[in-house]
Formats: structure tokens, sequence, C-alpha cells
């Protein structure tokens, strides 16, 4: 079998890459304009109630990650890369413009809110089976030498899109008044999110297979089930499991959450915690590839375990810091200060991961553990702080986020360098 050019790979890598930024702008969408369809679908006269009907659809979505990540896991493995990236796209579209189209509680009712939580679920289908499939094509597709460089490149887009659903809000709230933006404006992100998963489905369609998936295809590999991962790689699942717990969670709060938490808690206004938000993950989504470059130099594990160290060490500081603020600047700093160190998990995870499997069971060895340790922490992170603060004990949430990456830092420091020990074995 030829190699692929650099060119070429190159040009895969950009236009995976590419796809997986629009995936994401439409997942990231409903967090960032939560503050202002909440009441349309969730009418309450307190805000954090309505904030918490939103962050409850929110987490259901990610409780649907898992079966999109089993399905569409093994349909990658099955069919290649390419086929589960355009599929995951497809569905993506269809959440979104569900999403923009569906009428608030007081047209319709109870069905405003069912409609929404449909809208949700397919869109954590999508964003399950994207998940392993992209982190798979672009682990696959980049060269030994440099693949922890270029498999970050995932998390490059995943924050762009979530980057770019911030500045998108930015933009509006300068164009239109909160009471616009309430009551039609938050649709827009949703239709446009729709027309670019469209544009996506086509870029997708014209992607090279990996060569991983095809040297594979040509033997006869078991076919990729959930039975096969059980049963034959369970070590590695949980090793997935464990390292995603705590750098998830840390995840979602210092970025979907953090924007309410600057506004509910800080006392920021909207518009100044979206700002605040979007700087910090600027400089964080620029730091991705220099953390990735870092790892193909001293290894994956050193990296993952400076995330674990720092993150028991600082977590209760940064967000306690972060809750009395009332500097704009020096919110900016603490949050990126939290971000800078979350990027020793983010920017390696997904080749981790990917390295741990086989070929014939890599998208599904990635995607499944991954969704469910998503869904159970990642996904409730939002939920779970709102539930500590209307308990009045809002610090027991950073606790809680410290105790998770603990418990991540003891799977970092036991587990195997996958730089040294990589099971992806075609470049």
């Amino acid at each position: 079998m030829s190699s692929m050019t650099n060119a070429r790979r190159l040009k895969n890598i950009i236009g995976g890459s590419t796809g997986n930024l629009v995936e994401w702008f439409d997942w990231y969408a409903y967090a960032a304009f939560a503050l202002y369809f909440a009441p349309i679908f969730f009418p309450s006269d307190d805000g954090t109630a309505q904030l918490l009907g939103a962050a409850a659809v929110f987490a259901v979505g990610f409780l649907m990650r898992p079966i999109g990540a089993w399905i569409m896991g093994v349909y990658a493995d099955r069919r290649g890369r390419k086929a589960g990236l355009t599929l995951s796209v497809t569905l993506m579209c269809a959440g979104s413009l569900l999403i923009g189209c569906t009428p608030g509680y007081a047209q319709i009712g109870i069905a405003a809110p069912a409609l929404l939580l449909v809208a949700r679920l397919l869109q954590g289908i999508s964003v399950g089976g994207e998940y392993g499939s992209s982190a798979t094509y672009l682990s696959e597709m980049a060269t030994a030498k440099n693949r922890g460089f270029w498999s970050s490149f995932q998390y490059v887009t995943l924050i762009s899109g979530q980057l770019l659903a911030l500045l998108l809000l930015i933009v509006l709230q300068a164009v239109m008044t909160d009471e616009a933006l309430g009551a039609w404006g938050w649709r827009i992100p949703f239709f446009v999110g729709a027309a670019l998963a469209v544009v996506v489905f086509w870029l997708r369609r014209g992607l090279d297979e990996t060569n991983a998936f095809k040297a594979e295809d040509t033997r006869s590999a078991p076919k990729s089930s959930a039975m096969l991962l059980i049963l034959k790689h369970p070590k590695e699942a949980l090793l997935v499991m464990g390292l995603t717990a705590g750098g998830t969670l840390a995840f979602y709060t210092y970025t979907t959450y953090l924007q309410k938490f600057l506004v509910n808690t800080s006392g920021f206004s909207k518009d100044v915690a979206t700002q605040i938000s979007a700087a910090a993950l600027l400089v964080f989504m620029l730091l991705q590839p220099v953390v990735g470059a870092l790892s193909d130099r001293i290894g994956r594990r050193p990296v993952m375990i400076a995330f674990g160290v720092l993150g028991v060490l600082f977590t209760v500081p940064i967000m306690s810091a972060l809750a009395t603020v009332n500097s704009a600047p020096a919110a900016f700093a603490l949050a990126l200060a939290a971000l800078v160190i979350v990027s020793g998990y983010t920017a390696i995870n997904a080749v981790v991961k990917a390295e741990l499997f086989p070929a014939h069971v890599r998208a599904l060895g990635v995607a499944l553990p991954y969704a469910i340790a998503n869904a159970l922490f990642g996904g409730t992170a939002e939920y779970a702080a709102l539930w500590f603060k209307s308990q009045n004990n809002e610090v027991a949430y950073f606790w809680y986020v410290t105790i998770m990456i603990g418990i991540s830092l003891i799977v970092f420091i036991f587990m195997r360098d996958t730089k040294h020990k990589s099971m992806i074995t075609h470049d």
C-alpha cells in the first residue's frame, strides 16, 4: 500500500478538523444562548430555576452520547472513519434545525420543552459518535512523530466551535437588545449551525480513509461490538473512563459553566461574562497544539500528571477567587490559569485513547467509555454546580471537581505512556 503524501495528509487533517469545528459549534450554541432561551422553554420567576431546567436538558443530551458512541463507534469501525464522520454531522444538522424552529412554552405548552429535549437527544447521539470518529481519524491520519500535535486539533476545533458560538453571541448582544435576543435572536445560531452542517456533510464526503483502517479492513479482524470491547479490552475501557472523569468535569466547569458562574455568582453582566469567557477560550485554543507537541517530545503521561497535580492543588483556590472577583481582567486571569491547567488533559486525551486500542475496535473503544464518563461527569457539571448553589453550598462543588481530578491523577500515574507503546501501527 502506497504512503499518503504529506500534502494530502494535511488536507485530510484540516478537512476533518473543520467538520469537527462545526459539530461543536452546534453543540455549544445551546450552552452559550441558554441565558436567553431558558425563560422561553422553562417559564419561572426564579432565574436559577430557569437555568436548572435548561441545564437538565443539556445533561440529558449527554446521556444520549454513550448510545451515539456505541452505534456510531461500531459503524466507524466497520464502515470507516469517514462514514462515521458523515453520519454524525447529518444528525447534528437535524437537531439544530429543530431547536431553531420550535415555538416557546407560551405557544405550545409542554410540547416546547419536549421538542427541545428531542432535539438535544439527536445532538447527543451525533456528538457521541463524532468524538470517537474524529479522535480516531485525526490520530490515525497523523504520523507517529507528530501525532500528539496533530490530534490536538480535535480540541482546537472543539474549542473553536465553542468560541464561535460565544463570538456570535457577543455580536448579537452588540446589535440587538436583550429583549430581542430573548424573544427571537437566540434562534439565529441554530439556523446558522444547521446550514454549516450541510456544508460539512459535502466536505466530509471528500475525505480519504485512513491507512490504519484500510490495513485492518484487509484482514480477518473481529467485528467491532460492545461485547468485544468489554471482553477483550476491559482494562483499556476502564482506563478511558478513569482518565476522562476528572478532565471532562474540569473542562466543562471552566468552559460551558464559567459564563453562567460569572453572571450568577460573581455578579458580572451577561455581555461582560461572555467577553471574559471568549477571551480565555481564545488563548486556551491556541495553547492546545503547544501542549500536544510537548507530549510528542516528553511523552503523554508527564503532561497528564501535570494536569492532575495542578488541578488538585489549585481548583478550590481558583474557583473561590472567581466567586468573589469584581474586576474583569482579574476574572480573565483566573479563568485562563484554570484553562492552562486543563490543557494537560484536553490537548492529548484524544490521542491517548486512540493509542490504547487496535484499529478494529478503536473508534468504539475511544468513544463509548469516554461518552459514559462524559455523561456522568461532564454533562452534569452545570446541573451539579447550580444544585450546590441552590443549596447555598457552592464551595462543595469546588471540592467535588478537585476530588474527581484526584481520581484521574491516580489513573495517570499508573497507566502506560501510550506514546511509547501505541497500538496505532500505520501512518
